[in-house]
Formats: structure tokens, sequence, C-alpha cells
């Protein structure tokens, strides 16, 4: 090892660098989104957990059965209470404003969906 010199300063430099996001503020990735409850509605289509971490999944699985299969937009929450599988007269009719809603998190998270390719996006009012 002829250049032992300088491999081992290297390598230090290297993983310096490479750790440098995660020890310069401290592993804190900023505040946590707190999206915008919807007023006018008290339980959503699934719990909170499961929308949190599923809930594209469960559009794909939407769109699969109204688009490519039956055609069924109707379903029910847990309580029994009648939803629509539709995003903007499903989710939308609740979820009011993208912005405060869907962009809180997808914003923190450097998602970008494709919802908005084919479904016309809300006006926001505010």
């Amino acid at each position: 090892m002829y250049d032992l010199g300088k491999i081992i300063p290297g390598l230090i430099v290297f993983v310096g660098l490479v750790s440098f996001p995660i020890w310069y503020n401290g592993g804190n990735a900023g505040d946590i989104p707190k999206p915008e409850k919807p007023v006018n509605a008290k339980e959503c289509v699934a719990a909170t957990q499961y929308m949190r971490t599923t809930h594209m999944q469960m559009l794909n699985i939407w769109r699969d059965d109204v688009v490519r299969e039956d055609g069924a937009r109707k379903g029910a929450t847990v309580s029994g209470t009648e939803y629509q599988r539709s995003l903007q007269n499903g989710c939308m009719k609740c979820h009011t404003s993208k912005k405060k809603f869907c962009d809180a998190c997808h914003v923190y998270t450097a998602v970008t969906p494709y919802c908005w390719d084919c479904h016309i996006a809300p006006q926001e009012t505010n």
C-alpha cells in the first residue's frame, strides 16, 4: 500500500461528505406537516393510519375497479356510510383544498403524484 497516506484521509473526507446531510441537521427533517382536516365530515373511507400509508394503493385499486373493470363507484366505510369511488367526487368532496391537504404532505415528502395528470385540480378559494 504505497498510497495509504492518501487513502485514509480520502475515506474520511468521503464518509464526511456522504453523511453531511444527516449530522448537519441532527437528523431533523423539519416540521411534520399537519394537513387540514375536513370540517363537514366526521370519518374517512378508512382509518387515518391506513390512509396515511396506503392511500395511493387504494386509489389505484379504485381506478382499476371503476375504469378497467365494472364501473363500480359505490363502496362503504366501516360504519356503513356510502361513499363514491372517485378522486374528485369522493375524496375532494370532503378534502376541499388540494393545497392545504394533498400538497402539505406531498411537498414535505418530495412526492409528485400523477393524479392531476388526468384529473382537473380543484380551484383554490383562498
